[in-house]
């Protein structure tokens, strides 16, 4: 069980303790921007297979939080974080690496950036915390809470280092959005535009899920549905 944990520490500290923090900037000055992404790239993907390795591997213990209801949850929950996958993908978005805000854009924030400006995170996030409600053990908890600690800790980080940065155009981007889902919109500083999210986009969500849906068995072990 120990290997898990400092396994998910490891992942979660490399990306919020580095990416999200002033010693990027430092590390960037030192080795210049592109072999920093090169360096750090390696050092996700080392992270995210040992944490997948060492989750394979963990004992487990059952907990008590689970409720029968709870195993069904991700099959209701993961098209929703899918739709938010394929949108935060498939627009421009200032929160994306490499990209930022434009600040002569007539609309600052256009698509799912309407109803929060880390449809990545958040798509993550209702992944791993459908998941984890679904697999109350020891080990579900190490591994799947270190996706949600990411997903949402990363995303508090990186608005701070955006602003910090303050790039032309981020505070008017940052007024008109909200890190939560739907804030923004129930506060009167956005809309919803369902044309700017489109059909497409939704049935390549749709698409996805039923992709990952029918080998679920061969590679979890278990049905995705049922």
């Amino acid at each position: 069980m120990n290997d898990i944990v400092v396994a998910a520490l490891f992942f979660v500290g490399t990306h919020i303790g580095i990416a999200a923090t002033p010693l990027r900037a430092e590390l960037i000055e030192r080795v210049g921007e592109r072999l920093y992404r090169l360096l750090f790239s390696l050092v996700s993907v080392v992270a995210l297979v040992w944490l997948i390795i060492a989750y394979g591997r963990a004992p487990t213990a059952p907990l008590s939080f689970g409720a029968p209801w709870l195993a069904g949850l991700p099959a209701l929950v993961m098209p929703i974080a899918l739709l938010l996958l394929v949108t935060a993908l498939s627009q421009p978005n200032p929160t994306a690496v490499g990209q930022a805000p434009d600040p002569d854009a007539p609309q600052p924030a256009r698509g799912m950036l309407r109803v929060t400006r880390h449809p990545l995170m958040w798509g993550i996030a209702l992944w791993a915390a459908s998941h984890l409600l679904a697999n109350p053990d020891t080990a579900s908890v190490v591994f799947f809470g270190a996706f949600v600690v990411l997903a949402l800790g990363g995303a508090v980080s990186l608005d701070q280092r955006r602003s910090r940065e303050n790039a032309p155009g981020w505070g008017v981007f940052l007024q008109c959005t909200s890190f939560l889902p739907f804030a923004a919109i129930v506060e009167g500083r956005q809309r919803f535009v369902w044309a700017e999210i489109g059909w497409a986009r939704l049935g390549a969500a749709l698409l996805l899920y039923a992709l990952l849906v029918a080998p679920h068995p061969w590679l979890f072990g278990v049905p995705a549905i049922g």
